[in-house]
């Protein structure tokens, strides 16, 4: 869910009374190399989040070029770091299972455009966007999923908004299948109801030229 330099500053939405009083717990220390294997996996889960937001970097770097030229830039990156095709299935819902083949495959590969050209829209050369990410991944409280906490923010607004990513290990590692705006508003969920909309009538082909139209507003913008 990229954001625009207006919206960085946006404060994040959503008792240390008595410590004394409570007995510390001290947890014993692990081995070493148990340490060093927890250390490595939380790099596995967060290194898709680390390579999105260098491409991003570039892609608002002064000078990056034009709308195609960054899109060379982050195209490759988005289609390692995502797993396109969960969050698509997931933000058309239980009517993608319904469709053949050929349509799955037309409407991913034009979502997949719609997602690298709303990144690009959002990050444009010359932009200010800071990005801190969480070194340390936690459990989703759903499945064996982990979030990645990140927060995007400006010169003028350090702390920025808190952007998490669910991310799901596959076949080819950790991927990206969901971002969620100030820890609970789901990307997901707010396509899902702005494509149940268009996919009322049943044909597919609707909500593919509604995801073209999008793609040619954010490349002439």
């Amino acid at each position: 869910m990229p954001l625009s330099r207006t919206s960085l500053p946006m404060a994040a939405l959503f008792l240390c009374a008595g410590l004394a009083a409570i007995p510390m717990m001290v947890p014993p220390v692990a081995p070493a190399h148990a340490q060093s294997a927890g250390r490595a996996a939380q790099v596995t889960v967060t290194a898709p989040v680390n390579a999105l937001y260098t491409a991003l970097g570039r892609i608002q770097a002064p000078g990056s070029g034009t709308f195609d030229q960054r899109a060379q830039i982050l195209a490759p990156v988005v289609d390692k770091v995502y797993n396109l095709e969960t969050v698509l299935s997931a933000s058309v819902g239980l009517r993608y299972a319904g469709l053949s083949d050929g349509d799955k495959r037309q409407l991913l590969e034009v979502f997949r455009q719609f997602t690298i050209a709303r990144y690009i829209s959002s990050f444009k050369p010359g932009g200010d966007a800071h990005f801190n990410v969480d070194p340390t991944p936690r459990p989703s409280p759903v499945g064996s999923d982990q979030i990645v906490t990140t927060h995007i923010g400006s010169t003028e607004d350090p702390d920025g908004t808190e952007i998490d990513y669910v991310m799901r290990s596959g076949p080819d590692g950790w991927r990206i299948v969901d971002v969620l705006l100030n820890a609970h508003i789901s990307q997901v969920a707010a396509q899902r109801s702005d494509f149940s909309s268009t996919l009322a009538s049943g044909n597919v082909q609707n909500l593919i030229a509604l995801l073209q139209k999008k793609v040619k507003a954010f490349s002439a913008g």
